[in-house]
């Protein structure tokens, strides 16, 4: 029998979440799921929406898993505030891996998102509620904080170590041994060969540091 999922979210990444889950994973969709100021509609993909306020006594987490896979907006903010919102309503989160991802025994947290062509080399280790999109190489021996994004295409080198809420742009490429500052924005085909301040935005090849500060910006 199918583990049944509740999904965050009426928008394209939850519709995308739909799909994934339907046609590649072990899960069932049962609902979606926003915030009651957001309830504009009742169905969606011919499930019930419902207010998230409401959630635990129409799908309590006794019976029902959550999703967020929401994108990096405000710099992931808005995805770690629901992500620990439905913990403390006694959640437990699932995650997504596509049967196309490479993966090598990593250990991959609850409520990450890892679409089609990623490949995760041996000894990388990947937090709660991490983000991948289609593509990316995610080198060997590194460790992923939570809450952090990468669009797609992007290289992470060996030994590299991402802090929270970091945000990657498509093509960045990062050398080995980098760390990625807590809430850095590494933008559009960036070269950082150089570890990055916490909250800094960084673009260019090679990367280099701009006034802005990335939550400012994204």
């Amino acid at each position: 029998m199918k583990k049944e999922v509740v999904i965050f979210g009426v928008k394209d990444t939850a519709e995308l979440a739909h799909w994934y889950l339907t046609n590649d994973s072990e899960y069932t969709v049962v609902a979606f799921t926003v915030n009651r100021d957001y309830l504009e509609i009742q169905e969606f993909h011919g499930l019930p929406v419902v207010a998230f306020e409401d959630l635990t006594s129409i799908y309590p987490p006794s019976q029902y898993y959550l999703f967020a896979p929401m994108t990096g907006v405000r710099m992931n903010t808005l995805r770690q505030k629901v992500y620990e919102e439905g913990k403390k309503m006694g959640y437990q989160y699932i995650s997504y891996v596509s049967s196309k991802a490479t993966v090598c025994g990593n250990s991959i947290g609850e409520n990450c998102f890892i679409l089609e062509d990623n490949t995760l080399q041996p000894f990388t280790t990947i937090g709660n509620n991490v983000v991948m999109w289609s593509g990316n190489h995610i080198g060997h021996h590194g460790i992923i904080e939570d809450h952090v994004f990468f669009t797609s295409h992007v290289v992470l080198s060996g030994h590299c170590h991402v802090k929270q809420r970091a945000w990657f742009g498509v093509n960045a490429t990062i050398r080995d041994y980098t760390v990625i500052g807590e809430g850095s924005l590494i933008g559009m085909g960036a070269l950082v060969t150089k570890s990055t301040d916490d909250g800094g935005l960084y673009l260019g090849s090679p990367a280099k540091k701009q006034e802005k500060l990335a939550i400012e910006v994204y």
